[in-house]
């Protein structure tokens, strides 16, 4: 199955959002909305986000704001919108950490053919995002798990070996911890794709996983299911 790009398209104005989605859609990427920066914010670490499509003028939080704080947080691309022409307002916009600016009205097409130019260059220096560097080491129930090196260690100090899709699961649930996250969610943050009617890639990954970490996987105490919701990891690991 092939993966497409996740996109969030934060704006306030349905008329826009809504046709802009599906326009989006139509065209082979996945779309997330978000009406305000709030929501924007809760989407953001709960999906493997490959560009932001950034709506300056906002009623409460304004893009600017939510801009800083995307870029503060790595460098997940970002092409902001607005309804103003000056000059000074671009620069700004551009100076808070924007990939590129386009002013309203604007023609679909064009929006899109920048995406594409920004995801391809993106592309080129490795995936980005807002939690594409998470830390160092989790420390969690005499575990170690080393995230860059990708190295599990048991409470007896033996390395635990891991696929690469419990690598990828775990470094998800590490660093969310509490969170109750979706087979969708889980999909999308581990292998970058929207899960399908029958789709048991996560439930047999955690199972895999759920065998090397907990005491007893048939009583997991780590990875606990949250029935008709997905799954959660019950404790918070140190971050060293």
């Amino acid at each position: 199955m092939t993966s497409r790009p996740h996109l969030l398209l934060v704006e306030d104005e349905p008329s826009i959002r809504a046709p802009l989605a599906a326009f989006l859609h139509k065209n082979g990427y996945r779309v997330s909305e978000a009406k305000d920066a709030a929501e924007a914010r809760t989407l953001l670490p709960a999906h493997a986000i490959d560009l932001v499509i950034l709506d300056i003028m906002m009623p409460g939080e304004d893009g600017l704001s939510l801009a800083r704080f995307i870029r503060a947080n790595g460098d997940l691309p970002i092409i902001m919108l607005t309804a103003m022409t000056e000059d000074t307002d671009k620069i700004v916009g551009l100076e808070m950490g924007a990939d590129d600016y386009l002013a309203k009205p604007f023609n679909p097409r064009e929006l899109l053919a920048r995406i594409r130019a920004i995801l391809r260059r993106s592309a080129q220096g490795g995936r980005s995002g807002a939690e594409a560097s998470p830390g160092t080491k989790y420390l969690f129930e005499g575990f170690a798990f080393d995230i860059e090196s990708r190295q599990l260690t048991g409470p007896d100090g033996e390395a635990i070996p891991l696929t690469t899709g419990e690598y990828d699961l775990l470094k998800v649930l590490v660093t969310r911890p509490g969170r109750v996250l979706s087979r969708d969610q889980l999909l999308d943050l581990t292998r970058g794709r929207e899960a399908h009617a029958f789709d048991r890639a996560v439930d047999n990954t955690v199972s895999r996983l759920r065998k090397k970490i907990e005491d007893d996987p048939k009583t997991p105490r780590l990875i606990q299911t949250v029935h008709g919701a997905g799954y959660t990891f019950a404790c918070t690991p140190e971050r060293v």
